[in-house]
């Protein structure tokens, strides 16, 4: 399997590893799914395939519902320890 080094700024390793562990993922497994995810070029490559777990393309509505999730969960994740910023009594949201 090819090697890549890659140098970005420490905030977005920080962004993605937090992203990954909320997943449940290593950040080298969240960046293959992640690359596997994106639309290449036209003429490079066929299109990202479908993300909803049917098989159909996700609506408007769904991508809008999921990038919320999303933020929720970097929000989350990234939050200084002992934030419990939309917490309830019985837990996180």
């Amino acid at each position: 399997m090819p090697e890549a080094n890659i140098r970005i700024p420490g905030e977005a390793a920080d962004r993605l590893t937090a992203a990954a562990a909320t997943e449940g993922l290593s950040l080298r497994a969240y960046l293959i799914r992640l690359a596997g995810t994106l639309p290449l070029p036209a003429g490079r490559a066929e299109p990202a395939k479908p993300t909803a777990r049917s098989g159909n393309r996700l609506s408007p509505a769904e991508i809008q519902e999921l990038d919320g999730e999303l933020d929720r969960r970097l929000a989350r994740a990234t939050a200084p320890r002992g934030d419990t910023t939309g917490w309830t009594e019985s837990g996180p949201p």
